[in-house]
This record gives C-alpha cells, structure tokens and sequence, in this order.
C-alpha cells in the first residue's frame, strides 16, 4: 500500500515495485491510506508524511494510528527533509519500521532492499537522519553540564526574569546569580563577542532541550 501525493512519484513507487513482483494498491492522503488498509489487509504499507489536507505531518499520524490498530504492520515512511523527531517516534514502536528520505528511492536495489528489512520485522532509518541526530544530540550536550542550581536559574531566565527578580526569588545575592549566569554562558559555549544575545541564545538551548525532552 503506497500514500503519496505527489503523482509523479507515487507512479514512481508503483512502476518500481510492481516490477520488484509486488501487488500495488496506491492512494493520495492519509484518509486514504487509513480507509484502504482496512479494507484490503496489505502486506505493508509506504506513506509520505506531509499529505493533503495541511501538508504537516499527515502521514506520520495515519502510520502510527495503523501501528496501534495493527501491531507488526511493517511501515515505510518517506520524508522530503531530515526530521529526526518523526523517526524517533517511529523507531520508538519496534520493529517493521522504517524512515527514508525521498532521494533515496532513487537508488532503486537499496530502497527495495530496505523495504525487505521491513516487511522481515527490522528496522531502517535513513543514514543522512542518523548523522544529522547524532549532531543534534552533541549540540545538546553542553545542556548536561548545567548543575541543578544553574538550570534553575535558566528557567527563570526563560521566563524572561532579571537577575535581579531572580535572586530575590531564590533568597540569594545578585552576585550569585550573576555567577549562575556567567556560569551558564560559559557552559553553553557562547562566544563572547555575542554577548548582547547571549541571553536570548542561552534560552533558545533551554527551550529547545525542554521541549525534545533530552
């Protein structure tokens, strides 16, 4: 079952793997991916993930719904763009799961390879993904070096309090929360010549950690 709803491609897909042997069953969103599963039982299923109606995560959503509904229904998801989240939440359901981008399709013995992984039970997830997670994750490392006391004040710095506020709710000094602060910068790795958006670098990393969960 492939959901794409770019024509060319999902012609594409269709030509290739009907060529590999496959039986083919095609559609364009993600309403049509859920309807046609349950109606025909495939053997696994191809989805985009941005489709039609918003062109956000469409896709991403019907794959997970039809994982819940239909543990071990082997899925291959293809994305446009390197979003390490989505494959996290995919890998996160075991195996049978993969997450391509859509260049790859392109080499044709390796993309029918990888949906064998599939359809067997493995999991696949696109190296170019791995690389650019593996650097996320190291971008996010100097976040772990901030002791409890430093993270504290970061939150409070995110809530777009002064040092001043901030050490008045903490029943401490204002030197010690300008030491919290240079601290912090210093562990985050902000240069010194940014020092004017220091602040607002060192809350985009807060955000952005606490939001991911890392």
């Amino acid at each position: 079952m492939i959901a794409e709803d770019a024509a060319l491609l999902r012609e594409g897909l269709s030509l290739i793997l009907t060529n590999a042997g496959h039986r083919v069953r095609a559609v364009a969103d993600a309403d049509g991916l859920l309807a046609a599963v349950a109606a025909e039982a495939p053997d696994a299923v191809i989805t985009d993930i941005r489709m039609p109606p918003d062109f956000r995560d469409e896709g991403l959503h019907a794959a997970l719904r039809l994982r819940r509904d239909l543990p071990g229904l082997p899925i291959l998801v293809l994305s446009q763009y390197v979003e390490h989240t989505y494959a996290a939440e995919l890998v996160s359901l075991g195996g049978g799961v993969g997450y391509l981008l859509k260049d790859k399709v392109g080499d044709i013995p390796e993309f029918l390879a990888a949906l064998d992984r599939v359809a067997a039970g493995g999991t696949v997830v696109d190296p170019d993904v791995v690389r650019r997670f593996l650097e996320f994750r190291r971008m996010r490392a100097p976040l772990e070096r901030l002791t409890p006391r430093e993270r504290d004040v970061l939150a409070l710095i995110a809530e777009g309090r002064s040092n001043s506020t901030i050490a008045r709710g903490l029943r401490v000094t204002d030197a010690a929360i300008a030491k919290h602060v240079n601290n912090i910068l210093s562990k985050l790795d902000l240069p010194p010549d940014t020092d004017g958006h220091r602040r607002v670098l060192a809350v985009l990393a807060y955000l952005q950690h606490d939001h991911d969960g890392f």
